[in-house]
């Protein structure tokens, strides 16, 4: 079972719930009036990024771009890749990025520079989690769900080589299953 190979759960099913809730009501505030363009990053933002706008109640366009600086490992390679562009224009728009962990902030400040170049009304950051302890790129986050530890996390979207995205909590990978 997937569940085995998890050390502690951080965050309970309930626990991401209730930060989405929060978050989705902050965001609705500070949006009031106003129309989102909201960009998920792809992959592991999908089921934060799902859950999200459908706590926010003002009108969300929807849009995905995949970007990576990983490939398959556990360390950034410091190159910033988009896999995968937006399907629509931002020029103009409320862009709202969601993210599931801001981790090196490599690929984030990439992002970040990227869209304020395609002349958006405005551009603001959410990220479910953000690990400062890895910070190699000042990144500033918008809307943050939590602050997390230095530990290798898996569940609610996150993975480890594409495992565990589905497991409904998150989660610390043992050790033994990384580092072999």
């Amino acid at each position: 079972m997937m569940t085995d190979d998890i050390e502690q759960v951080l965050y309970s099913k309930e626990d991401l719930a209730a930060c989405v809730e929060r978050l989705g009501k902050q965001i609705s505030k500070d949006y009031a009036g106003k129309e989102i363009f909201a960009v998920g990053i792809l992959k592991g933002a999908v089921v934060f990024f799902s859950d999200l706008v459908r706590a926010i109640d003002v009108p969300v366009q929807l849009d995905f771009m995949a970007a990576s600086s990983y490939g398959l490992s556990t360390e950034t390679s410091g190159t910033v890749k988009i896999l995968k562009d937006l399907d629509f224009s931002v020029e103009g728009k409320h862009v709202l990025i969601i993210e599931d962990i801001i981790d090196s902030g490599l690929t984030l400040s990439y992002l970040l520079k990227n869209f304020k170049d395609r002349k958006p009304a405005s551009v603001k950051l959410c990220a479910l989690l953000d690990k400062p302890e890895r910070r190699k790129a000042e990144v500033n986050i918008d809307y943050c769900g939590y602050s997390v530890p230095d530990e290798f996390l898996v569940g609610y979207g996150l993975d480890y080589a594409e495992k565990y995205r589905n497991l409904p909590f998150i989660g610390i990978l043992k050790k033994e299953i990384y580092a072999k």
